[in-house]
């Protein structure tokens, strides 16, 4: 439960410890959204290569823009949220703006839907409208986070042996 207000902030130094726990905690599970995987030896590269993806800057093929938020509370990183700036091909048909995951101690406590909230704020204030939002059909629990935050199924793809459901969310 929290005992103070989570925030939605951008990366920065004096997260590091809470970080490097949040991924030990996640082990060899798979990791949402994909800049968890992103090597974090040198922590200050870390959040350079962070900045450069918010920025465009150096991106790899097949990549956009996009910017990386994490949820606090106080010192210790709740939960981590990727927005896309732009959609192309390949993320417009299975993958979609918003990409986020909570830290597993902290998962079945509603901290989803208020990541996913924030990072819509964020999104329809950057001008993205309707947002796009993926889930794996299997991911009951993703599905009913993006329908409470008023995600609308637009369709179900095939996509690497998985059933893709896609979701639009529009601004209010």
């Amino acid at each position: 439960m929290l005992t103070t207000i989570a925030l939605l902030v951008l990366p920065n130094a004096k997260y590091e410890q809470s970080y490097r726990e949040y991924i030990a905690e996640l082990g060899d599970e798979e990791r949402y959204p994909f800049p968890l995987d992103f090597d974090h030896t040198d922590f200050a590269e870390l959040l350079a290569k962070k900045e450069r993806f918010r920025n465009g800057i150096d991106l790899p093929d097949g990549f956009v823009a996009s910017t990386t938020y994490w949820l606090v509370e106080g010192d210790e990183i709740l939960g981590v949220a990727n927005l896309r700036h732009q959609l192309n091909e390949r993320i417009r048909h299975a993958g979609g703006h918003i990409g986020l995951g909570v830290r597993p101690a902290k998962r079945g406590c509603g901290l989803g839907n208020l990541l996913l909230k924030l990072t819509l704020d964020k999104a329809f204030d950057s001008g993205i409208n309707p947002v796009h939002i993926h889930c794996h059909k299997h991911n009951a629990a993703s599905a009913r986070m993006i329908i409470a935050n008023g995600g609308i199924l637009e369709s179900e793809i095939g996509d690497g042996g998985e059933v893709v459901q896609r979701y639009l969310i529009n601004a209010l």
